[in-house]
């Protein structure tokens, strides 16, 4: 019996989820104002603006420091994954945007070059396999968020 059509290709139809889930985390600032995409619904930090901020700081994370071993501070983000999540004035919804479009870009390219057997020892020993798996679970985790956010922000519009 031939395998499932999705998994013929696993590496394209990983990367066709990974761009799935950015394209969703994009997109959920859509519509918005400055002052929604900065509601604060929750009690953590946790606002739409701050989850695409953050993806930005995932994607440098996971296919930059993770693979290379680059400094955080190197790669221009927060120090720790909460701190990700804070805005600040100049944060816009297009800057946020332009930042995470510009990571996603790079982040395929660091992957493209990269097989998914190959084992990276840049922050520690890890294959590009796991760390394909890591980011789709913390993109699809952003992207619940994301959703119960921006449900919440149009029903405040009613």
């Amino acid at each position: 019996m031939d395998p499932q059509p999705w998994t013929r290709d696993l590496r394209r139809r990983l990367d066709e989820l990974l761009d799935q889930h950015r394209q969703a985390l994009h997109d959920c600032l859509a519509g918005l104002t400055e002052q929604e995409a900065r509601a604060s619904l929750v009690p953590s930090r946790t606002t739409l603006l701050g989850l695409v901020k953050h993806a930005t700081y995932v994607e440098k994370f996971y296919f930059d420091h993770v693979i290379t071993g680059r400094s955080l501070k190197e790669l221009g983000v927060a120090s720790t994954p909460a701190r990700s999540f804070v805005l600040t004035t100049s944060d816009t919804i297009e800057s946020v945007r332009a930042a995470h479009r510009a990571a996603c870009q790079e982040s395929r390219h660091t992957a493209g070059t990269l097989d998914l057997d190959q084992v990276v020892a840049g922050r520690k020993v890890r294959s590009v396999w796991a760390i394909y798996l890591q980011m789709l679970r913390e993109l699809a985790q952003h992207c619940g968020h994301a959703d119960i956010l921006r449900e919440q922000i149009r029903a405040a519009r009613r």
